[in-house]
């Protein structure tokens, strides 16, 4: 109990500067006498709190004294409250707090010059992610129903490991209990989550946790696509590829060279771009689209 009290006076002199023993031994519900012993006590520990006498005196600590503890230069505080400040799609209550006593301990305000928000126009996690968050830190194995590639929903037991955003989409790594093996869950194919009361062991799934599709994926082969995209797609080909993926042709459009794992998502995103694109190779990848496509326009003819 002492410890929370030395800390939060502390806090408290950061914040205000100045402050009477009186105030502090009503805040605390202890006598001023105890005030006075726990000076005594931060002091032996080398934090230079102090008095002053007379009218608009009080407890107050030797200015400058966060800096010399902190070792950090201006630039560096900088770095430290942009990195927290650029984190609201995850902003939490926990941050909030995080950063206001940051900002008082640098003694300085942040300039809202960065807002990272990996969620798209149309959809947003709602509670899933925090109740994965809070999951993963308090160990609890969770329940929820899945929807696989192929719309099967399949209910599934996990120990959650990691939240993980990866090509525009957050992902749960999880040790699975129904299958018994490392898995990986996309946040917005899970349905009716709840964490139970079990706690599963400390273990680092990590370490082993090398994953490189969705668990209702089956194991994919790397292909390399050339593909040719019109001018008219040029804000995404500089969008979509890196510089060295990307040719320029002399009629405006592009040759793009790249390696992806084959699966349906390789055939979506090359259909998303209708007419402007044409595999030029593999072979394979050219007739499974051209099916695709005659299997759409059947269903408007």
């Amino acid at each position: 109990m002492q410890m929370n009290r030395l800390f939060e006076m502390v806090y408290i002199l950061l914040s205000q500067e100045n402050v009477t023993a009186k105030e502090l031994a009503n805040r605390f519900g202890v006598s001023q006498r105890t005030i006075y012993r726990d000076m005594d006590t931060l002091s032996l520990a080398g934090i230079p709190i102090y008095t002053n006498k007379g009218r608009g005196g009080g407890i107050r600590l030797l200015p400058g004294f966060v800096m010399d503890k902190f070792l950090l230069n201006e630039r560096e505080q900088n770095e430290i409250l942009s990195a927290l400040q650029g984190l609201s799609t995850v902003k939490t209550e926990e941050t909030d707090q995080v950063l206001k006593k940051l900002r008082i301990i640098f003694n300085r305000s942040t300039v809202n010059w960065i807002e990272v928000d990996f969620s798209d126009w149309s959809f947003q996690n709602g509670d899933t992610f925090y109740l994965l968050k809070d999951a993963i830190l308090t160990k609890h194995i969770v329940e929820f129903d899945y929807y696989s590639t192929y719309g099967e929903r399949i209910h599934r037991k996990a120990e959650p490991v990691q939240l993980w955003f990866k090509s525009k989409a957050w992902y749960l790594k999880s040790f699975c209990l129904s299958r018994n093996d490392i898995r990986l869950f996309k946040l917005t194919r899970m349905k009716n989550l709840i964490v139970t009361d079990k706690i599963f062991p400390e273990h680092d799934l990590l370490k082993t946790c090398v994953i490189s599709s969705p668990e209702d994926t089956c194991p994919r082969r790397d292909i390399t696509l050339m593909l040719k995209i019109a001018p008219e797609m040029s804000y995404r080909v500089y969008d979509e590829f890196d510089e060295d993926q990307v040719e320029k042709n002399a009629d405006g459009s592009y040759t793009v060279s790249v390696t992806w794992p084959e699966d349906g998502w390789v055939y979506g995103f090359i259909l998303s771009f209708g007419e402007y694109m044409e595999v030029l190779e593999p072979m394979h990848i050219k007739e499974i689209i051209k099916e695709k496509l005659q299997r759409t326009l059947n269903k408007y003819s």
